[in-house]
């Protein structure tokens, strides 16, 4: 199975580094993580030299997995030329093309 997760609540990047990511680096996680978009504060996960942002980086390197992070919450941050390599912004019509393009999804889980 596909997923894709929308982080949204302010707990989600607890939750993404101490179960989703330990996970998906085990090769545990049970299902393909086909993307990722990030909301509101979520998106400072994805800064270079976050740790959990660079886990994710090479996450996404291995994996194909797409990071976006929302555009009008990076500009508002002023972070969005600071993102991860792999990382892009943008908003729910650029998540839905990229997705599209990475095959589709059969589930979104939004945290």
């Amino acid at each position: 199975m596909k997923v894709a997760y929308i982080f949204r609540q302010p707990q989600a990047s607890y939750l993404l580094g101490k179960m989703i990511v330990p996970q998906l680096l085990e090769s545990r996680h049970g299902v393909t993580v086909v993307g990722m978009f990030f909301f509101e504060d979520n998106t400072y996960v994805l800064k270079k030299n976050d740790p959990l942002g660079e886990k994710l980086n090479q996450l996404a390197i291995d994996n194909n997995m797409l990071l976006m992070a929302c555009d009008q919450c990076c500009y508002q941050r002023e972070i969005a030329d600071k993102l991860v390599n792999n990382a892009s912004i943008g908003c729910f019509p650029d998540l839905y093309k990229a997705l599209q393009e990475a095959g589709g999804v059969d589930l979104v889980i939004t945290l």
